[in-house]
């Protein structure tokens, strides 16, 4: 689900198409049009039709020659966004004339451009299916970049409507509007033109009517929810003081707002020298005496949009709002309400970009279904996209509602019935399955793969054979650690990277690009999903449902770190790729396939696995797993400042037999030889679990901050990861894990071996 696929820079409006979709925009005359096809190798063609339905195609002015003159389009070649946007502008589809921009092999951000003469409809329509698991054609993203030559005023920069809509109200700047909506109703509070407060505060309809006044709380629902403020997902309702629940948070485009200060009032601004300055809580007394509610002289109050952050020293500050023009929340009423609506007039701090502005809301009927989501940006710049779900998502939630935003993705935490410690020994024990469709996966293929990938990662990918897999780190110049990942060989020239993180991708390109590469990089992360299959069972429960060709390697015969090609379901079924790989520190497997499929293919495997007792995992005990087993997760063991030493995977860096350069090189020659910290193992003598942050101490001094942690069940010990000074790594001293301040309360721990489990990785080795 997307937010909305433009974005306003200026006068420029930026229109994004994913692979396989289409977008139709109306031109005017003198508008300007830039198409950048961003990763390479995507085709795109563009139609032009006048106000009475006729192609002017031959109209646009080309600043130079696309690949192609007009030519007839066959209705068969168009997507069905595109049939969508014929049949509702009224398009007869028989006959189409289109230009293609695009050749078949187009090196990343090629563009092209024309200027419009006299006003058009103007369709761009982005080619492409779905991706094979062992093709490279994954779709990709092309980007419209419209220069109006009359461009609209920001306030009039309204996203796209969620569905019908039944009401709209306009909250003036430094104003507030008091407004009813139904038990189901939905609204949508929308920053018109970015970095706008907007208090919010609700009633139940039948209170008022009974003269009782009890509105949403802040610190009642913060207590509720055990968090700041609710989101999408689990914790996501606003409660009053008697912890009834007024509204529920379904979308969030901002994931930055304020539930401990007041709504400003008279007294804010006269103590800072402001005398008569209007405030949210004037607004709200004015708007909120039409329903009876008398005036207060603070009004506690959900404010969105507002940046604010409790530092260290306990103090409460604010800055600048991160919300943008058309970022919005999405609440669904619980009761009936009376609410009310503020756009703040502070104007004299940053908290509304010193330039106050206007705030709109939107009400839609209770027969809408939306479903529950936060933006996702990969990079600030990036037009972002609502969490997806993942191709496994109508299997696993059939199994549990726990589910957590991670990575962009709705992935289960825990499943119902089950729990973290009953999925962690289905694992240890026999066979579990995990959805790990989130990873990022990138196809980089052409004659100078191999070269941009031996310099773009630590490993010596020269040595990396046909259908092999290899762990690798990739490093910044300094260094430091972009991310980790598995890098498959599929051919020659030809491989897939998997990581964490969408940084790879764009690291790749830039190097491919300052290196003068022959080389394409484009994402796949939407048409590849995997479900990892771990446990001493895994092997056997695959063996039973993947059919393998003669010339592929079969599941029984897959040694570890290399993947197969195979079908589930027979010779003409699922296509799969499958590899010996995962994540627990057991024999395991990641099985691979278009999103399209995944349905199916969770369900085969479930079936398959039915006789050794196979259940889901969710990420709580995939935790627990993959700390017994000593492997590292972004953001805790490792960030951007961080080399693969003090990540604990220093068996990534080859620097005594990787003779070629690479990135980071003699960064990393410089580190080794002047180690700073590095991660540790530790066991502590009490119950309770570290956390990450706390900080590892000898006597005053901190020498390490603990980066993961968790009880063993299998271990029946309190064990934690450390990145510690290099002085004080020594196996078996003695160490204390510091709590509240770091110094009140401490935990005895020692420094230990890791991985604590297997750690001659045996089991992933059978």
């Amino acid at each position: 689900m997307r937010v909305s696929n433009i974005k306003y820079d200026g006068d420029c409006e930026t229109y994004q198409i994913l692979g396989g979709e289409a977008i139709s925009i109306d031109l005017k005359s003198g508008d300007s049009v830039e198409i950048v096809d961003v990763e390479g190798d995507q085709q795109c063609s563009v139609l032009a039709f006048n106000s009475k339905k006729l192609s002017v195609l031959s109209t646009l002015s080309w600043n130079s020659k696309p690949k192609s003159n007009a030519s007839e389009i066959s209705t068969d070649e168009c997507s069905d966004m595109l049939r969508a946007i014929l049949k509702h502008n009224q398009i007869d589809s028989k006959k189409l004339n289109g230009t293609e921009l695009f050749s078949a092999s187009n090196p990343a951000d090629s563009r092209q451009s024309f200027n419009i003469k006299n006003d058009a409809l103007c369709v761009f329509d982005a080619k492409g299916g779905p991706m094979i698991v062992d093709k490279q054609n994954s779709p990709t993203e092309i980007l419209i970049n419209v220069s109006r030559s009359n461009p609209t005023i920001p306030s009039e920069r309204l996203p796209e409507p969620l569905a019908k809509i039944t009401k709209e109200i306009r909250v003036k700047d430094s104003s507030a509007v008091a407004y009813k909506v139904k038990a189901g109703e939905y609204i949508q509070v929308i920053d018109v033109e970015g970095q706008q407060c907007s208090d919010f505060q609700a009633f139940i309809e039948d209170d008022l009517n009974n003269n009782i006044e009890l509105c949403l709380d802040p610190t009642v629902t913060r207590s509720q929810m055990l968090a700041s403020y609710p989101a999408p997902g689990t914790h996501d309702k606003f409660y009053n003081q008697n912890s009834v629940p007024l509204v529920e948070v379904i979308q969030d485009t901002v994931c930055r707002h304020d539930t401990f200060g007041l709504a400003c009032n008279a007294k804010y601004y006269e103590d800072r020298g402001f005398p008569g300055h209007i405030s949210c809580t004037d607004n709200f007394n004015l708007s909120l005496a039409e329903y009876g509610v008398k005036p207060r002289r603070n009004w506690a109050a959900v404010n969105l949009f507002f940046n604010t952050a409790i530092e260290e020293c306990h103090s409460l500050t604010s800055d600048v709002s991160w919300s943008r023009p058309g970022d919005y929340v999405l609440l669904r009423a619980v009761n009936d309400l009376v609410c009310v609506s503020s756009a703040c007039p502070d104007d004299t701090t940053s908290a509304n970009g010193w330039n106050p502005s206007d705030i709109h809301v939107r009400i839609y009927d209770k027969s809408n279904t939306f479903p529950s989501a936060t933006a996702f940006r990969p990079d600030p710049q990036s037009i972002p996209t609502m969490t997806k779900e993942t191709g496994f998502h109508k299997n696993t939630s059939k199994l549990t509602k726990n589910f957590d935003n991670y990575n962009g993705y709705w992935l289960p935490l825990e499943y119902e019935n089950l729990g973290a410690i009953k999925e962690y020994w289905q694992c240890r024990e026999a066979v579990a399955m995990i959805d790990l469709a989130p990873l990022r996966k990138f196809e980089v293929y052409g004659q100078d793969a191999e070269v941009l990938m031996q310099y773009a990662i630590t490993k010596d990918v020269r040595k990396l054979a046909v259908g092999q897999v290899v762990y690798s780190a990739m490093c910044y110049d300094n260094g430091c650690m972009i991310d980790d990942g598995t890098l498959f060989r599929l051919d020659d020239n030809n491989f897939r990277w998997i990581g964490g993180s969408d940084d790879g991708g764009k690291h790749l390109r830039k190097i491919a690009e300052d290196r003068g590469l022959d080389v394409r990089v484009k994402s796949s992360t939407d048409q590849l999903h995997n479900v990892a299959v771990q446990g001493p069972k895994s092997r056997e429960t695959l063996s039973k449902i993947i059919w393998i060709p003669k010339l592929q390697t079969t599941i029984e015969d897959l040694k570890w770190f290399r993947f197969t090609i195979g079908r589930i379901g027979g010779e003409f079924g699922i296509p799969v790729m499958v590899s010996r790989t995962g994540y627990s520190g057991e024999l395991g497997y990641e099985v691979f396939a278009h999103p399209n499929d995944c349905e199916s293919v969770w369900d085969s495997i479930a079936e398959a696995g039915e006789e050794f007792g196979i259940c889901p995992l969710g990420l709580n005990a995939l935790d627990m797993l993959r700390i017994e087993a000593g492997l590292i997760f972004a953001g805790y063991e490792f960030c951007d400042q961080t080399d693969p030493f003090e990540a604990g995977i220093a068996f990534t860096v080859p620097l005594k037999t990787k003779e070629e350069d690479f990135s980071g090189k003699e960064a990393l020659i410089l580190r080794k030889n002047s180690p700073q910290r590095v991660l540790v193992g530790l066991e502590l003598t009490s119950n309770e679990v570290a956390l990450h942050g706390d900080g590892v101490y000898i006597g005053k001094q901190q020498v390490g901050v603990v980066t993961s942690a968790t009880r063993s069940p299998i271990l029946k010990k309190n064990i934690a990861l450390c990145r510690i000074s290099v002085s004080e790594s020594e196996i078996g001293n003695d160490v204390e894990v510091g709590k509240l301040d770091g110094h009140q309360k401490r935990l005895s721990a020692k420094i230990v071996r890791f991985p604590f489990y297997d750690p001659e990785k045996t089991r992933v080795r059978m």
